[in-house]
């Protein structure tokens, strides 16, 4: 997607279209950021609008049009089948656009918001949240030729999301983190998985063979007894572990001993310290569309990791059908 141009202005204009449980965090992080000002909120509540409005002191439209020509930056924090309906108007008019994860429900609609974007020359971001942890960025600073990765993400049941399945709710986090780790093309993908508790998938396991030889083995699920969220990553020079949780990075490296046979393992522990990814997220957007930059999460990064996550669950429900 083309670089958009620089915005000088004193403070950015910018809105959150939908402030159910994560729209109000969007609210209340801008209304703390001294080169914002939160210009107002929308949402389908009305209730839930004016309680959130109290909270970060900015006014509360029912229609997301009235404010296409007031703001310089929206969030999008609706429903996934609203997505395209709700960014379409604002990025027709260049105004950007951060919206949360995945981009759009289906192929065609992710496919027609990146098109968007790229016609009217707006900044679009995806709400990849996690490439924004700590460990992650650790991670990824360390990654040279990655040749096996494993991932899980298990917590226990939640009523928050039942009305999607675990790949587009919890994997998708880690298929967008390991695309951009990888980078190279996907040969193969071959995945299982089961409802359990909804009508939906609830647990899920994808294998991911890519074009260089790399294998990425993933694991989510909702209806787990105990939370794991962990990153396994081997590569010719060694070996790392990242756990979630306890943002701890484990790495095991390969150095040479002089007279020996065999390299020596080091191995190290490193306390990672702690960030909200969230408040990274949204201050990356603020300064991407001030400056003009490349977002971390673009509308093609985004629309790949959806890609990825529908074939998963198409492959599931073949096999159980």
């Amino acid at each position: 997607m083309p670089v958009a141009a620089s915005l000088q202005v004193e403070r950015l204009r910018v809105a959150v279209i939908g402030v159910g449980y994560l729209g109000r965090f969007h609210a209340l992080i801008y209304s703390r950021l001294p080169e914002v000002e939160l210009v107002g909120i929308v949402d389908t509540d009305a209730g839930r609008a004016a309680a959130v409005a109290a909270e970060v002191g900015c006014p509360v439209y029912g229609d997301p049009g009235v404010l296409i020509d007031r703001v310089d930056a929206v969030s999008v924090v609706v429903p996934t089948t609203a997505h395209l309906s709700v960014a379409r108007p604002f990025l027709e008019q260049g105004v950007a656009v951060l919206l949360e994860k995945p981009i759009a429900a289906t192929r065609t609609e992710g496919e027609m918001i990146v098109a968007l974007a790229r016609k009217h020359g707006a900044i679009l971001q995806i709400g990849h949240v996690e490439r924004f942890n700590a460990g992650v960025m650790a991670l990824a600073q360390r990654i040279t030729t990655p040749r096996y990765i494993e991932a899980q993400r298990m917590g226990s049941f939640s009523e928050r999301a039942t009305d999607v399945d675990v790949v587009s709710d919890l994997m998708i986090h880690d298929l967008d983190i390991i695309l951009s780790l990888v980078g190279t093309p996907i040969h193969r993908i071959s995945a299982i998985g089961a409802a359990v508790l909804t009508e939906h998938i609830d647990i899920a396991n994808a294998r991911i063979e890519f074009a260089n030889g790399a294998v990425a083995n993933l694991v989510a699920s909702r209806v787990s007894d105990q939370t794991t969220r962990r990153f396994r990553v081997f590569q010719p020079c060694g070996y790392l572990s990242l756990d979630f949780i306890k943002q701890t990075l484990d790495v095991a490296e390969l150095h040479p001993v002089t007279g020996g046979s065999r390299p020596e393992i080091l191995r190290q522990r490193l306390q990672i310290e702690p960030v909200k990814p969230l408040d990274l997220e949204l201050a990356d957007f603020v300064r991407v569309v001030r400056t003009g930059g490349q977002p971390v999460v673009d509308g093609e990064a985004g629309l790949r990791a959806l890609e990825v996550a529908l074939e998963v669950r198409d492959l599931i429900l073949a096999a159980s059908a």
